[in-house]
C-alpha cells in the first residue's frame, strides 16, 4: 500500500448508456424523452422503465421505475424495448475509440470504466478528457456522452466522475481530494455505503462524509466488521489499494416473462432455456457445476412471492446433465405449486462450481461412460453453433419468449460474447 502523490487514475462512465445508445441510433428518439423497457408490450403499465435518458430524468423519471409512475411524472415518455445486441456493439465500438486516447485498465461494467494513466497521460487531463469526448462525438456520435473523473485512485476518481453529469469533466488533486469529498452531501455518495451500512454509521456517531474521514482506520474496520472498512478508509485517503482477487461462484440467467409466458408451462420453457445458455457460458470459461437451482418470483393472492429448488449434480458441464436436473426440479414445482399461478420472473443458476478438467468420477451416479459420451456431443453442438454463428443444433426443445434476448441481457455487471445472442 502506497500513498499516491499525483493524479494516476480515471474514471469513465457513460451518460444514460442504454437511451442514448437508443438516440444515437434512431434520429426520431433524439432530443426526446426516453424509456428503456424489457420487451415490447401491447400494456406496458405491467412492466418497468429500466433505464431512461437525460430528457426523462429532467422530468423526474428514474431508472427502475414502473411504467405508470414514470408516465405521471413524464406524460411525454417515449417507451422503447431493449436492444442488448446494440448496446454490446455500441460498448465495444466505444471501447475501441477510447484505446486510441488512454490505454484500458479495467471494464467495471457495461456503461463504466478505468484507466491507469501514465505521468505524461495525467499531465494534462483537461486536454485527455477533451480528446476522448471529441473521438466518440466525431466517430460514434454526438449523442452518446460521458462523464469523467480523475484522482488518486479508482475509487475517487469513480466519486469525483459523478459529480458533474452529465458529460462534465471532475479533477481532484491530491491537495483538494479532503474538501472536495467533504462537500459530499451524504454518506450513501460513497461506494460501498449503502442505507443499511449508513444506519450503522449514524449509530457508530458518523454522520457526515468529514466524520468518516476522521475516523481511524481501526474503528473503520470495527463499524463495518471486516477489513473492508480500513480499507475503505484507506482508498478514500489517497492511498492505492490493490484489488482483492475474486473467484466465479455461479453462473446464471433470469427473465422477466410476458404476460401470456407467465403459466407454469411456459416459464419451465424459458427456465430450459436459460439453462443451455447458462451451461454454454460455463463450459466457455471451463467449469463444472455441483448444483443447478430455479427461482420464481410468483404473482399469489396476497402479492408476491418467492420459490426456490435446487438440485445436485455430479460436477457436469454438458447440456444433458442440466436438463435433466432441471426437469427432476420442474416436476417438484409443479407437483407443489397450484396450476393456476403465475410467474413474473424465472431464472436458473449453476452452482458449486469446479473446474472442468479436474472433475471426479462420483461412484454414487457411476455414470462416467454416460458423461464423456454426452460432453462429446455437446462440444459438437457448440462447435457447430459457433461456426455458423445460429443455433443449428439444440438438444430438444428451445422455446424463445416474446421479445427475444434471454440469456443475452446485458446487467450493468455482464457484457454478453456475441456468441449469448444465438
Amino acid at each position: 500500500m502506497r500513498y499516491v502523490e499525483r493524479l494516476e487514475s480515471l474514471y469513465l462512465d457513460f451518460d444514460g448508456f442504454f437511451a442514448s445508445v437508443m438516440q444515437q441510433a434512431i434520429p426520431a428518439l433524439r432530443g426526446k424523452p426516453v424509456g428503456i423497457i424489457p420487451f415490447e408490450m401491447t400494456n406496458a403499465r405491467s412492466t418497468t422503465v429500466i433505464a431512461c435518458s437525460k430528457e426523462a430524468k429532467v422530468q423526474g423519471c428514474q431508472n427502475v421505475m414502473r411504467v405508470p409512475e414514470a408516465r405521471q411524472r413524464c406524460p411525454d415518455l417515449i417507451l422503447v424495448p431493449q436492444r442488448p445486441d446494440l448496446f454490446r456493439r455500441a460498448h465495444m465500438a466505444l471501447l475501441n475509440e477510447i484505446e486510441m486516447e488512454v490505454p484500458i485498465g479495467s471494464v467495471k461494467s457495461i456503461d463504466e470504466l478505468y484507466c491507469q494513466l501514465s505521468e505524461q497521460e495525467a499531465a494534462d487531463p483537461h486536454d485527455l478528457a477533451d480528446r476522448i469526448k471529441d473521438r466518440i462525438a466525431r466517430f460514434i456520435g454526438p449523442h452518446i456522452t460521458c462523464s469523467i473523473g480523475f484522482a488518486q485512485n479508482p475509487l475517487l476518481a469513480k466519486i469525483a466522475c459523478k459529480m458533474d453529469k452529465p458529460n462534465g469533466t471532475t479533477i481532484w488533486w491530491p491537495d483538494t481530494r479532503h474538501a472536495a469529498l467533504c462537500s459530499l452531501r451524504n454518506l450513501e455518495e460513497i461506494p460501498g455505503i449503502g442505507s443499511r451500512m449508513e444506519r450503522r454509521l449514524v449509530g457508530g456517531g458518523v454522520t457526515c462524509i468529514e466524520q468518516l474521514l476522521a475516523t481511524q482506520p481501526k474503528q473503520m474496520r470495527k463499524l463495518w466488521r471486516s477489513v473492508s472498512g480500513e480499507r475503505l478508509w484507506y482508498a478514500l485517503h489517497g492511498y492505492a489499494i490493490k484489488a482483492e482477487p475474486t473467484a466465479r461462484g455461479m453462473y446464471g440467467h433470469g427473465r422477466v416473462l410476458p404476460p401470456d409466458w407467465r403459466g407454469l408451462d411456459k416459464a419451465e420453457h424459458c427456465a430450459r432455456m436459460l439453462v443451455i445458455r447458462a451451461a454454454r457460458r460455463m463450459r466457455r470459461d471451463g467449469w463444472a457445476a455441483g448444483k443447478v437451482t430455479v427461482w420464481l418470483d410468483l404473482l399469489t393472492k396476497k402479492g408476491t412471492g418467492g420459490w426456490v429448488d435446487g438440485q445436485d449434480l455430479p460436477n457436469v458441464s454438458d447440456d444433458k446433465a442440466c436438463l435433466d436436473a432441471l426437469k427432476l426440479i420442474w416436476q417438484r414445482i409443479k407437483a407443489t405449486l397450484p396450476k393456476a399461478i403465475k410467474a413474473m420472473r424465472v431464472g436458473v443458476t449453476l452452482l458449486d462450481l469446479s473446474p472442468a478438467k479436474e472433475r471426479q468420477l462420483d461412484w454414487i451416479y457411476d455414470d462416467d461412460r454416460e458423461r464423456r459420451r454426452w460432453e462429446s456431443l455437446t462440444t459438437i453442438k457448440d462447435t457447430l453453433n459457433r461456426k455458423y454463428g445460429k443455433r443449428v443444433l439444440e438438444f430438444g426443445m428451445f422455446d424463445q419468449p416474446p421479445g427475444g434476448w434471454a440469456g443475452a441481457k446485458i446487467s450493468y455487471t455482464r457484457i454478453p460474447d456475441a456468441e449469448d445472442f444465438y
